[in-house]
């Protein structure tokens, strides 16, 4: 077959395929040079989810009369005019494709005034009738000054797209979620969505943290922490939400680069690394985020959609937010709730606990780690293990006490029962100590200095033929994070030391989950990549048990760890480790003041 040269009106048809999917990709980018021109409020109306009809009006800056029919013209535009131009593009759109391949396959008017007094024609509007590519001529038209562009029968003259359409609901749903994603990155614009002539979505301008609440929720205003990172050029604004607060969709995940919503690999893995220590497997982080660098640094010319990016320095860009966010979260623990009293509160803050009152097995004090635990208020006796500094109560009232207060009680051998200003507070006992452990574990290996307990008897056991292959030449490396091994057959090992932080531990058990480990990764992967996975089963083993009946003592020591460490809001597997109930709450559960 012979090769000939495409009639432009197809060229368009086929463009069209990649910036336009559906009604929502469409009405994105007409929102966006909405933004472009400077508007301050847009009108969005919509039928039938956008198939029917697309109508936005804006109060931009316009455009001239003899520019109408270029704007709806391929590869024209006002945003760029050299290459140098979209290395450091800084608008939003900048192809020059969109409004044409919108007027390639539907039925489109597209009204205008312009600002500028000196442009040919600005004592009034122009519009400009566009039907499956083919333009007519311009003609007086009446509307103040800015643009509007009306979309009528999407996809009208290419059923085999139109095919492809969902439902008036799903797309709908499309078209509200783009509204909602450039209403956040443009707290400063006004926007009213109207859907079959009712108003869906009204925000006028307010301030960034207003407009988050608005679009995204109360819930999400209230179990977030707000971010503010800068390194160089490169800054980092928003919001990431609380660890307990996390849910298993990803629907509250939202990204802006320089103002543009992107979805970008990198970003995500950024911050689900920065999570990995504090989220439950099953769930997902939700955080609205502005990311703002040189234009020149981030390359937005990948797809004719441009939600996709690349990165100049994509390897600074990744350990930049995964510290920003890594940091925020791993803060120690504080108060401070809605429930706290309120200064010179009449209410006692703290009672006394009476030892004699708690009907408490005393037992040995929990092996907490006193050399890295520095500042702790933990000491260690002769004996090797450690017990609590004297811990002076507060004076009644006086509201100076620690963040997690004082222990009163155990509940079930599970959970400890603690007294602080703004009520109660209900700890995990074995999921706090978990992470106690787990982070003096991390502490210890980065510094090089895992203390090893050796045991009185080696204890033997038999194992896999290949798992004593594979720990046979990494009997050292496995030293070196407390466990000395010897084999002593093809078939058995002994265990020799065990690290001291896990010395309570069952030691065939804790050695059975280090070899299932070294069998499915292998030593070396173990020890590098999952390193913290390692030491987070080891921790768990380490962990005081449920049942175990711990003295008030023993309580305040592990309060006061928690209040130490890092992350000590939950758990090595991401469960939250304790919950406070204020004293409003417990007031109004028995309906106190009414």
């Amino acid at each position: 077959m012979s090769i000939r040269v495409l009639p432009d009106v197809l060229i368009s048809q086929i463009a069209a395929g990649e910036v336009v999917e559906r009604p929502a990709a469409a009405l994105k980018e007409i929102l966006e040079n909405s933004l472009d021109a400077g508007a301050t409020e847009i009108q969005i109306d919509l039928e039938q989810g956008g198939i029917k009809r697309i109508r936005v009006a804006d109060n931009g800056c316009g455009i001239a009369r003899d520019e109408l029919a270029l704007a709806l013209t391929r590869h024209a535009t006002s945003k760029i005019a050299s290459l140098a131009d979209l290395e450091q593009v800084a608008s939003l759109g900048f192809r020059g494709e969109a409004l044409a391949s919108i007027a390639a396959i539907a039925r489109v008017q597209l009204t205008s005034r312009s600002a500028n007094s000196n442009h040919i024609g600005a004592e009034h509007a122009w519009t400009v009738q566009a039907e499956g590519g083919r333009l007519g001529e311009p003609t007086p038209a009446a509307r103040g000054t800015g643009t509007t562009l009306d979309i009528q029968d999407l996809f009208f003259n290419t059923p085999a797209r139109r095919k492809f359409l969902k439902t008036e609901a799903t797309e709908y749903a499309h078209c509200a979620e783009t509204v909602r994603r450039l209403a956040l990155a443009n707290p400063q614009v006004a926007f009213t969505l109207t859907h079959n002539g009712r108003v869906q979505l009204r925000l006028n301008a307010e301030p960034a943290a207003s407009r988050v609440r608005q679009v995204l929720g109360e819930f999400f205003e209230h179990n977030t922490i707000a971010v503010v990172a800068a390194a160089g050029a490169l800054r980092l604004s928003g919001w990431v939400i609380r660890p307990g607060a996390a849910t298993a969709s990803r629907d509250s995940q939202h990204v802006f680069v320089n103002g543009r919503y992107v979805r970008d690999k990198l970003i995500v893995h950024a911050l689900k690394e920065a999570y990995r220590d504090v989220l439950h497997h099953q769930l997902n982080p939700a955080y609205c985020l502005f990311i703002e660098l040189p234009p020149e640094a981030v390359d937005v010319n990948v797809h004719p959609a441009k939600t996709e990016i690349r990165f100049r320095d994509s390897r600074g860009v990744h350990q930049f937010l995964f510290h920003a966010v890594e940091r925020l979260l791993s803060a120690p623990v504080e108060a401070g709730t809605p429930d706290a009293p309120a200064p010179g509160a009449t209410r006692p803050a703290y009672g006394v606990p009476q030892q004699a009152s708690m009907p408490l097995q005393v037992n040995e004090a929990m092996a907490f780690y006193a050399p890295l635990g520095q500042g702790s208020g933990i000491r260690q006796d002769s004996g090797g293990l450690v017990a609590p500094a004297a811990q002076p109560l507060p004076e009644v009232g006086s509201g100076d006490a620690p963040p997690l207060g004082y222990a009163l009680g155990q509940l079930h051998g599970v959970y400890v029962l603690a007294q602080n200003a703004q009520g109660l507070v209900l700890v995990d006992m074995h999921a706090a100590h978990e992470r106690v452990v787990y982070e003096k574990l991390k502490t210890a290996l980065d510094a090089r200095a895992v203390p090893a307990q050796t045991l009185l008897i080696p204890v033997a056991l038999t194992v896999d033929a290949r798992d004593v292959a594979e720990i046979g030449p990494h009997l050292d490396t496995l030293a070196g994070i407390g466990f000395e091994l010897s084999i002593t057959s093809p078939t058995s090992v002994a265990v020799r030391s065990v690290p001291w932080l896990l010395k309570d531990a069952d030691p065939v058990e804790l050695t059975r989950s280090v070899l299932s480990e070294v069998a499915e990764f292998g030593v070396a992967r173990l020890l590098a990549e999952r390193r913290n996975e390692l030491l987070a089963t080891l921790a768990c083993h380490g962990a005081v048990r449920a049942n175990r009946m711990l003295t008030l003592p023993e309580m305040n020591a592990l309060l006061r760890e928690m209040e130490a460490t890092e992350r000590a809001g939950q758990c090595n597997h991401g469960r939250p480790t304790w919950f406070q109930i204020g004293l409003k709450e417990l007031d109004g559960m028995f309906m106190r003041g009414r």
